[in-house]
């Protein structure tokens, strides 16, 4: 039977001459880091003094042995990043330059120095443009121009950091006769029966041997016969249980198992998890253009989604914990999609693992990103190669629902100036249109597949045409107010997001010793985005004045801002289901300590955005919303069962007074939206005034308006709340606050075991405790809360070692009247 052994151990790293210890997988930079040879390139301005890693060439080695009593050894390398020559003894075992990609070697009764080479990502990419031309870019990195990661190079969000190593694991494998290539998974579910297609290579070393395969799924046993070098076993599963989205149903997963046979001797045996689901892309056009919408087993879908970048730039460092720890926390967000963006990588098995177990829908970028890509060799051979790997080794998981061409390239060649200076070459439109789409329907027919994002669907149309398709909103942030958000109802908005500050706990140690202000020299290296503190002053000057010298104000007012605008498209968007089917915030997650739009910082801490999304994207919601000149609250409901129950309105004076209300009834069926209108003499005037919207459930069983500040299980749960007699609550401030004349807000402050209780004595707006200042540990369970005058409200705190009510109530923020 096939062996396998993890060829780790014993790897160093050639540097000036001498040699160091290095971990594999791991990569240059975490090697030099380890052995204190750079500084740490994460922390200040670091980064510019490692450059000079990313222009170098490296060796690994290592000592091979083998020998093996079975007929052959394989040299296995689950990823090398990214250009190198493999060698044994000086003798060429190969060349790669495709960080995408796994590499097998035959070394059959070879013994000796095992090296691995790396030529420096920037030689490669500099020859490939020298050879092929120039092609234009959203960045001045070369990027394009070989298979590696695109951000190592930098982003908007991200350090230039261009690493090299064996990222992935790297193993001998010894095995006889023959053993499995490849395994194809077709898992389709048609009325109840589940049925699975395992398409088999095999590679020999035995050309006459027979050979058999046996699968079983589900207690269905069945075999087939291998001929020459492939063969097809097929197993139907009676009622199968289906997996579901998180929200619509449980995530049932079947081990499927497929042994290769000689005789009764056992010569391999492939392992996967599968789930019983279909999924369609809803693309037909309609009175409102195009649409855009998921389809999970006969369900439409709005998709709550999270863009995700790698959540290291260093790929290595990020563990199977690491990766169920950060999609965790999407989970209990509400998050029921990720999409891997285009300039990142194929993630590893623990993340598609992780999806599959917790319900999140899967959207996979093909690696290309904000670039025009050559077709020539040597890059379409490997971008064939890769992709034609990566879709058979992601097919069993039951998360995956979208392969997408790229990112913004489309958009990019019509938008960015780029046709021009192209004049005829090769940019990456057949890749996008012809390539991708056949290998995806070759290999993965189950599987819709999307040319691009955004992508109208046609050269007819412009490619970011917000009635087709899906929809990068960029205008907002880069040049206009979110408020813009309302212009228009996109079929689907993949890209929209505002910027604020990492948390205060994260600044801290990635600043360490350095006087924090918004334009410090720390502050503006971590600040990737061209203009990034421009945009975020204009932004928070629409809203709020600017807090000059005042960093902890700026820190809390430019986070509520990012939580303020996503809030403005989340809630807009999904008042219009079903014409508009999905959100996709930009973004997740960050790969290092910075400024950007992440609602997880680089440190794992959640940002007020994190919390806001856990409202946000909970199934049901309330929203007050401008249609046809007048004000109406959206009752939106992504629940399975219908939600009937009571609203009350309340037009309020910022002084707590209450000005004028009534209660109105109102049902929203199960996945629908019902608009209730704001009756005219509710409305608030000017900028003295604003509306309370508090919809019940079935009974006030959650007691008196007093109490509503009150704890709840958690924010993501506000669904069920409805139904056992909770209450959701929508505000609405028709004035931007620098023009409100706010009360100067008092509260009172308690300790109480677990957390921190608020009770305010006027109107508070967007409370917010910043519990990582209480301790770098501690963590709080909610975010921006505002309270009328009389609530209360707890935020329980964990991680904090030493609790003090003085400490309690400098960690609080809320607005405050303009000065």
């Amino acid at each position: 039977m096939l062996q396998a052994a993890p060829l780790t151990e014993g790897w160093v790293l050639r540097h000036e001459g001498g040699l160091l210890p290095a971990t594999v997988p791991g990569c240059v930079h975490t090697d030099l880091l380890a052995a204190e040879v750079i500084p740490d390139p994460f922390l200040g301005r670091n980064e510019a003094e490692v450059a000079w890693v990313g222009r170098r060439d490296w060796t690994y080695e290592t000592e091979l042995r083998a020998a093996s009593a079975q007929e052959q050894t394989d040299l296995v390398f689950d990823g090398l990043d990214t250009v190198a020559e493999v060698s044994l003894d000086g003798q060429l075992l190969g060349r790669v330059r495709n960080m995408h990609r796994s590499y097998r070697f035959d070394v059959t009764g070879l013994n000796g120095r095992l090296s691995v080479r790396f030529t420096s990502a920037y030689a490669e990419a500099e020859a490939v443009r020298g050879k092929l031309g120039e092609r234009p870019a959203a960045y001045a990195e070369p990027y394009q121009y070989v298979r590696k990661m695109a951000c190592s190079f930098g982003w908007d969000w991200g350090p230039t950091l261009v690493t090299a190593g064996i990222w992935r694991p790297v193993r001998l494998e010894h095995w006889s006769t023959a053993r499995i290539a490849h395994v194809r998974p077709l898992v389709t579910v048609e009325q109840g029966t589940g049925r699975v297609e395992l398409a088999v290579d095999v590679e020999r070393t035995r050309v006459e041997a027979p050979l058999t395969v046996e699968a079983t799924v589900g207690g269905v046993r069945a075999r087939a016969d291998i001929e020459g070098a492939s063969g097809v076993v097929r197993l139907e599963v009676p009622d199968a249980e289906l997996w579901w989205p998180r929200g619509y149903g449980e995530q049932p997963l079947h081990d499927v198992e497929l042994t290769l046979l000689h005789g009764q001797d056992v010569l391999d045996v492939w392992r996967r998890r599968i789930g019983f689901r279909t999924v369609e892309l809803d693309q037909r056009p309609d009175a409102h253009g195009t649409g855009f919408t998921l389809v999970v087993n006969g369900e439409r879908l709005f998709a709550r989604g999270v863009n995700w970048i790698p959540d290291d730039v260093f790929p290595s460092r990020v563990t199977r914990e690491r990766y169920r720890e950060r999609l965790r926390q999407a989970a209990d967000a509400g998050v029921d999609l990720v999409r891997v963006w285009g300039g990142g990588i194929y993630e590893s098995e623990d993340f598609y693992d992780a999806c599959d177990e917790l319900g999140l829908l899967v959207w996979q970028d093909f690696p290309f990103a904000c670039a025009a890509y050559p077709e020539e060799q040597p890059l379409r051979g490997e971008v064939e190669a890769e992709a034609r790997e990566n879709v058979v080794r992601l097919m069993p998981h039951p998360s995956l629902v979208l392969w997408n061409g790229n990112n913004e390239n489309l958009w990019g060649f019509r938008d960015w100036g780029w046709e021009p200076p192209l004049a005829g070459d090769s940019w990456g439109e057949g890749y996008y249109l012809g390539l991708l789409p056949r290998v995806v329907a070759e290999s993965d027919p189950t599987r819709p597949y999307t040319a691009g994002s955004p992508w109208s669907g046609s050269w007819e149309r412009h490619p970011n045409d917000p009635a087709h398709g899906t929809h990068h909103s960029w205008e907002v942030w880069n040049r206009e107010d979110y408020a813009e958000y309302r212009a228009n109802v996109p079929r689907f908005v993949a890209e929209f997001g505002w910027q604020a500050p990492p948390t205060y706990a994260t600044l801290r140690r990635a600043l360490p010793g350095e006087e924090l202000a918004a334009d410090s020299p720390g502050m503006l290296h971590h600040q990737k985005a061209d203009d990034g503190n421009g945009k975020l002053r204009r932004g928070l000057e629409r809203h709020f004045a600017f807090p000059e010298g005042d960093f902890d104000r700026w820190h809390y007012l430019t986070q509520l801002n990012q939580a303020r605008a996503v809030a403005a498209g989340i809630e807009y968007w999904r008042s219009h289901w079903p014409v508009c089917a999905g959100a996709v915030v930009w973004q997740l997650n960050d790969c290092w300590p910075v400024t950007s739009w992440a609602a997880i910082d680089g440190d794992g801490r959640e940002k007020p955005l994190y919390h806001e999304l856990r409202r946000l994207y909970a199934d049901r919601l309330l929203t007050v919303q401008q249609r046809d000149g007048r004000l109406v609250l959206a009752v939106v409901n992504q629940a399975g069962r219908a939600w009937a129950g009571e609203v009350t309105l309340r037009r309020m004076s910022v002084e707590g007074g209450v000005i004028g209300t009534t209660d109105v009834g109102f049902t929203a069926g199960p996945r629908a939206v019902t608009v209730v209108p704001v009756p005219r003499e509710l409305e608030p005037v000017g900028t003295k005034e604003f509306l309370v919207a508090d919809a019940w459930g079935s009974s006030r069983a959650w007691g008196s308006p007093r109490a509503w500040g009150s704890p709840r299980a958690s924010e993501a749960e506000r669904g069920g709340e409805a139904e056992r007699g909770g209450r959701l609550r929508a505000l609405h401030f028709p004035a931007p606050d620098r023009d409100i004349p706010y009360p100067r807000p008092e509260f009172d402050v308690a300790l109480v075991p677990g957390g921190i209780t608020v009770t305010a004595r006027t109107l508070v707006r967007d409370l917010l405790l910043q519990a990582d200042r209480l301790d770098p540990d501690a963590r709080a369970d909610r975010g921006l809360v505002t309270l009328l005058p009389g609530e209360q409200v707890t935020f329980g705190v964990s991680g904090w070692k030493t609790p003090e009510a003085a400490a309690a109530r400098a960690a609080l923020y809320c607005v405050e009247p303009t000065p």
